[in-house]
């Protein structure tokens, strides 16, 4: 009995240390196995090359850039209304065409200041047969006021001889006063008739300039809005509005930069500074013009300045009230470090460049970047020129792992030589 309960014992024991052996053996070597699956998955090692492009930084110099939104603004813009009232008789112009300056628009009708015209042209002609009497009538009265004082001069010599009375000799000196008289009113009607034909003449070039406002003529080059008033309405003088034309040739946009931009501004005073303005259009084309307006206070209220450039737009892309993109180049800086701008990343803690380091393995290296220059971006600091980054293939890195540059010209997946 005592030989089978030791039998029984040592089979308990022995299964015991069996599984203690088991229990410490499991998790060190899981624990082995876990820690030679993390050396082996850090970075890459134990796995295969990622296939990669690479571009080398370099240094160059770059132009300074401000990139903002724009509205364009006509050059001009002319609300075009009748100077006097009138029925329209013709539109001589299409809704929506471009026209030139001196183009006729409008014809009211002209009938009644014609006939007024036609009236004190006549009136003129009145006045000037009568000018000519009155200067006939001068000439005439002059003549006998010379004969009246003739006769006075005889008549005082045959006074002293005793030959004519006293009395006889008031007539003649009556005589030639009345003479006087009549030259003097002769000479005044004349200047009233010469004063009445220049009132005339002046009514007729009122009258005449208020028939010249029956053809309404575009002020500006320009295109024209929709016709307001059409054919056979009555138009009120300076108040109804015919239609509008905006000069395109030329043209503004404006746009607002912040205040920091300032002293850039001041700096650059005097210089021409060009700027471009893109469209969202189908090909999106840049039109380009320059800086022609600086506002002179900065806008409390948002911490921008007014600017205004001008452009030729002599392909009429801009249109007035169409938002642009505009660029606008303040200066340029020096050996500026430029990459492409696929290599720029973006992070929980900010932009960063895989850079490619001489064991064809990368690395995570923080920058700070600057403007964006077509496919380029300008690299603040983090970088120098000289260095590679990845440009393509970023989704697979991670840092410290394994790349393969591949040569760009060929997708096909062949390695090639580091750019």
């Amino acid at each position: 009995m005592k030989t089978r309960w030791r039998t029984v014992l040592t089979i308990l024991f022995a299964g015991g240390a069996l599984l203690y052996t088991a229990g410490c053996s499991g998790p060190k070597n899981a624990l082995a196995n876990d820690k030679k699956g993390s050396a082996g998955g850090k970075g890459g090692r134990g796995t295969a090359p990622v296939m990669v492009t690479v571009a080398t930084a370099v240094s160059k110099n770059v132009p300074v850039q401000a990139q903002v939104i724009g509205a364009v603004e006509a050059y001009s813009t002319v609300s075009i209304k009748a100077q006097i009232s009138g029925q329209i008789l013709k539109v001589d112009f299409r809704e929506g065409d471009f026209v030139t300056e001196g183009q006729l628009l409008f014809t009211l009708d002209p009938r009644a200041i014609e006939a007024q015209v036609q009236q004190l042209e006549a009136n003129i002609l009145r006045d000037q047969a009568q000018l000519g009497q009155q200067e006939a009538n001068v000439a005439r009265d002059k003549a006998s006021e010379a004969n009246a004082k003739a006769q006075l001069g005889r008549a005082a010599k045959l006074l002293k001889e005793g030959i004519v009375s006293k009395e006889q000799y008031d007539q003649y000196d009556t005589a030639a006063e009345t003479a006087a008289a009549v030259v003097k009113a002769d000479i005044a009607a004349v200047a009233n008739a010469r004063a009445q034909i220049a009132a005339s003449r002046a009514a007729l070039e009122n009258q005449q300039v208020q028939l010249s406002y029956t053809r309404i003529y575009a002020p500006v080059s320009g295109r024209t809005g929709a016709v307001a008033t059409k054919v056979g309405n009555i138009v009120q003088a300076n108040t109804t509005e015919l239609t509008t034309i905006n000069q395109v040739q030329p043209i503004f946009v404006t746009f607002a930069l912040p205040e920091a931009f300032l002293g850039t501004l001041h700096r650059n005073a005097g210089r021409e500074m060009p700027v471009q303005a893109v469209a969202d259009d189908v090909d999106g084309s840049a039109d380009s013009g320059k800086l022609t307006f600086v506002d002179n206070a900065v806008d409390t209220t948002t911490g921008t300045i007014r600017l205004k450039a001008t452009f030729a737009n002599s392909t009429r892309s801009l249109w007035p009230g169409q938002f642009v993109r505009v660029t606008m180049q303040l200066e340029n800086r020096p050996n500026a470090v430029v990459v492409p701008s696929q290599a720029i990343q973006s992070g929980q803690n900010g932009t960063f460049v895989y850079r490619l380091k001489p064991d064809q393995r990368v690395e995570i290296r923080p920058v700070v970047a600057g403007e964006r220059l077509d496919q380029e971006v300008v690299v603040e600091s983090g970088l120098q020129a000289g260095e590679t980054v990845v440009t393509e293939g970023t989704l697979r890195l991670v840092d410290g792992a394994r790349v393969t540059v591949m040569d760009p010209n060929n997708r096909g997946g062949r390695p090639g030589r580091k750019s």
